[in-house]
């Protein structure tokens, strides 16, 4: 029978545990995609981590025309346009250029939720791991499951399941599968837009402010001018009774002293 199998941990942890950035990023992907824990995330970072570094090799390799390099880029674009993360006509600068949402939404969970099958992306994540979803008509109880291209078309509510029939109340509206498609299918060129559009405003604001400081830095500087200007003009009247009046002290306090 021989050992059996050990299991190893399929992925990476970050170098560093608190960073504000890197956490703000993180927990937005977990809300978005209605991830269990960042152990799910860190899964999707570790699988796109090495198929940029297996692109980086090959590319290259293939500067020095190695043949063998070749083969192996077909099979990695092939694989990756199987599993629709590129298209059919991606080169190996493609797969250089993915990014991590691109792997998150061939999950299953993602697509069920994306197909209208659920309100949330954590009922999507419920009904699957309740078996009342397929692909294939074959139950998949895995929410993480990459999705092929092919599979795509085939995903659906089970047969056994209750969800099955059309009048059941858990079952999304035609307004909520609009809903989301249309939120779903902006290209992301516009998501781009509607970025810069924030960063615009927020650099505006901050101009808004830079001038309003600038301008109260003025006003006390010229208060500060006006006071100075006062002051040198009162400046030898108050000398003088500030030597009057320690001229007194010492006059009192040589009294005091033979006095006593």
């Amino acid at each position: 029978m021989g050992d059996p199998k050990l299991s190893r941990r399929k992925y990476d942890t970050p170098s560093h545990p608190w960073q504000g950035s890197r956490i703000k990023e993180e927990n937005e992907l977990l809300k978005k995609y209605g991830l269990k824990n960042k152990k799910e995330l860190w899964k999707a970072q570790s699988l796109l981590r090495n198929y940029r570094r297996q692109g980086r090799d090959l590319l290259a390799r293939l500067r020095y025309g190695d043949l063998q390099a070749q083969k192996e880029m077909k099979a990695l674009l092939k694989k990756l346009a199987n599993l629709g993360f590129l298209s059919e006509s991606a080169t190996i600068d493609d797969v250089l250029a993915l990014d991590l949402e691109r792997i998150l939404e061939r999950r299953l969970q993602t697509l069920v939720y994306f197909k209208g099958l659920a309100y949330t992306p954590k009922q999507a994540r419920q009904l699957i791991v309740h078996g009342h979803t397929v692909v294939n008509d074959r139950k998949v109880t895995v929410p993480g499951y990459l999705v092929k291209k092919h599979e795509e078309g085939s995903i659906a509510y089970n047969p056994y399941s209750p969800l099955a029939s059309e009048m059941h109340p858990s079952r999304p509206t035609a307004e909520h599968i609009e809903r989301v498609i249309r939120e779903f299918s902006k290209p992301k060129e516009e998501e781009g837009k509607e970025v810069e559009e924030k960063g615009e405003e927020k650099e505006g604001e901050k101009k808004e402010v830079k001038e309003d400081v600038k301008e109260e830095n003025k006003k006390t500087d010229a208060e500060e001018k006006d006071e100075d200007k006062e002051a040198k003009k009162k400046g030898p009247d108050t000398k003088g009774k500030r030597k009057g009046a320690s001229k007194k002290k010492e006059s009192e306090d040589t009294e005091e002293g033979g006095g006593a």
